[in-house]
């Protein structure tokens, strides 16, 4: 399977990420009851790219640390890469755990 190039926002750098099958991608739930932002980079000083409507369900194919943010799961660094460009804060992501459930964007 060839890697993919995925662009770390405001780092100037891209990460080599193996793309996963559409049966091995996981998706997991955005917290119930809120419409989150997705942003160019991990923070929330990054454009807003668009906003997920409750209810929704994102892939995560990788993390890194970025702003604090606090939310329904708890408050951290991580964000959340669910698209090229496109972040989420992981404070908002049932993910099942405050740690790293996905490699970290290099």
């Amino acid at each position: 399977m060839a890697t993919e190039e995925i662009e770390i926002a405001g780092a100037g750098e891209t990460a080599a990420v193996e793309p996963l099958s559409a049966e091995a991608l996981r998706t997991y739930p955005i917290a119930p009851g809120y419409n989150v932002n997705v942003r160019s980079g991990p923070g929330t000083h990054f454009s807003v790219v668009r906003t997920l409507p409750a209810g929704s369900r994102v892939p995560i194919y990788c993390q890194c640390p970025g702003e604090t943010v606090s939310g329904p799961y708890g408050t951290t660094k991580i964000w959340d890469n669910i698209s090229n460009g496109q972040f989420v804060s992981d404070a908002y992501v049932q993910t099942g755990t405050d740690g790293y459930v996905a490699p970290k964007c290099s």
